[in-house]
């Protein structure tokens, strides 16, 4: 096994995933269970090292092979629900907007948990990649920063929202403080569209990149929500500079 914790359950929000995958883990305790051997990747004459060294980290990551049992459609999907087991802020009936959603982990559990078709609420996701539509949730491939993108989902929303979930993220250049601020500039327009459309008492989650800029986003968030934290869940690599901030109790 990794060093890494095993993906974790959705908690009392545990349930049937569309398709028949169950968010509650493989098996007792939740996640990959037994040995699991290291795989190793040989690099072939038109495979670069980098490559086979990625090749390699998705054979062996836990959360990667639960997410293909588990009926997934990312190891992501992990991400959210352990952030949601701590801060709980998903819940059924709610209006909720993802942004950067493709391939869709992060629509699957949203909807998983407000259950659209039972209580009315919404689930709506963009992005610009083509994405195979979640049952029970609306998608729009559209990029965000297209200038109809917000007024496409606040139509497509129907009202306020009561959650804003950004898991945006340019590709990357290489260059790493470069990327930075390509990734800050798009936190910044989730930030700015969600103190446009949550209703009193909304949730703002969006990943961010430690780099030094997201302490100005911070100080806005702070005067906008009523609650912020900074969160890294078990999901997210160790070696990745990846967390996640999360507002909530939005001040209209």
């Amino acid at each position: 096994m990794t060093g890494k914790k095993p993906p974790k359950a959705v908690g009392k929000n545990a349930r049937t995933i569309k398709g028949g995958a169950s968010a509650a883990g493989g098996g007792k305790g939740g996640g990959p269970r037994g040995a699991q051997k290291t795989v190793r990747v040989k690099t072939r004459e038109k495979r670069s090292i980098s490559s086979s060294r990625w090749l390699e980290r998705q054979l062996n990551d836990p959360y990667v092979a639960a997410a293909k049992s588990e009926g997934f459609r990312s190891r992501a999907a992990y991400k959210l629900i352990q952030i949601n087991e701590e801060l709980d802020f998903l819940r059924p009936g709610q209006r909720v907007i993802n942004l950067g959603a493709a391939p869709g982990g992060w629509t699957q559990i949203a909807v998983d948990i407000v259950q659209p078709g039972r209580t009315g609420g919404k689930v709506v996701a963009i992005d610009y990649l083509e994405m195979v539509d979640v049952p029970e949730s609306t998608f729009i491939q559209l990029d965000f920063m297209d200038n109809d993108a917000p007024q496409r989902l606040m139509e497509a929303i129907g009202g306020a929202a009561d959650v804003v979930l950004s898991d945006m993220a340019p590709p990357t250049m290489g260059h790493r403080k470069t990327d930075h601020l390509r990734v800050m500039g798009l936190v910044e327009a989730a930030y700015e569209f969600a103190v446009e459309i949550l209703s009193p008492g909304g949730v703002f989650l969006s990943k961010v990149f430690m780099g030094g800029t997201e302490k100005d986003l911070l100080n806005a968030l702070k005067k906008d929500f009523s609650k912020v934290k900074h969160i890294k869940p078990h999901a997210s690599r160790a070696d990745s500079s990846e967390m996640y901030v999360v507002g909530m109790g939005f001040r209209s």
